[in-house]
């Protein structure tokens, strides 16, 4: 359940950020758009323990956001929210790739003829380029769920593995693995796994036929 709860929240958290995004890096050129998507790219390079001590690093007491939270009586480290950050992170590069994909297949011609008709960007945003895009946001949705599933490096640093508290389905698995006798246990969470990735891909792939057909 706290795994189901850190994918959902990574997920829906990053979603409008991944959306608007996709839409800026696909309809527009400016001035460091390249280094824009390589900042957006870079969590898919990184190992994610480096990102999980980056994120401790800026959200730890003395970190430049941890300082203004602590003041604010906000703790995050060590705490679920802090798995679904390091999550969201990991996983928003897959995100925002699948809705870019989905942009892409849109029709220009369509968008073209909203905007001559005096549709303004944010009318044509979300009465042509939404509805036209949503396969890929959903499969974008679904990457990136599944891969906050699967999220250990980067949790395991900044959210640490406290049963009941922090503890998802990897850390679990890491924990019986490295205890004598818990063999069975780890491997029962580890079919889970795979039959929710599984699903989870399945999923994924229909979605993918669906929007390669419709185009």
């Amino acid at each position: 359940m706290l795994s189901a709860k850190v994918a959902v929240s990574a997920t829906a958290i990053s979603l409008p950020f991944g959306f608007l995004l996709s839409y800026l890096v696909t309809y527009y050129s400016f001035r460091g758009k390249t280094l824009l998507e390589v900042i957006i790219n870079l969590p898919l390079t990184l190992p994610p323990v480096v990102i999980g001590y980056l994120l401790l690093l800026l959200l730890g007491k003395n970190g430049l956001l941890g300082r203004f939270l602590d003041a604010c009586g906000i703790r995050i480290i060590f705490t679920w929210k802090a798995a679904v950050i390091a999550s969201a992170v990991v996983g928003f590069p897959l995100l925002v790739r699948s809705i870019r994909i989905g942009m892409e297949s849109v029709d220009r011609q369509l968008i073209h003829a909203s905007r001559t008709l005096g549709a303004r960007w944010y009318d044509t945003l979300f009465t042509v380029i939404l509805p036209l895009s949503k396969r890929g946001v959903i499969a974008g949705s679904s990457l990136m769920f599944a891969r906050s599933l699967g999220e250990f490096g980067a949790t395991i640093i900044v959210a640490g593995n406290i049963p009941g508290v922090t503890q998802t389905i990897p850390l679990a698995i890491y924990d019986y693995a490295s205890s004598p006798g818990s063999e069975k246990m780890a491997l029962s969470l580890c079919i889970v796994s795979v039959l929710l990735s599984l699903l989870v891909l399945i999923f994924h792939e229909v979605m993918g036929r669906k929007q390669e057909k419709g185009s």
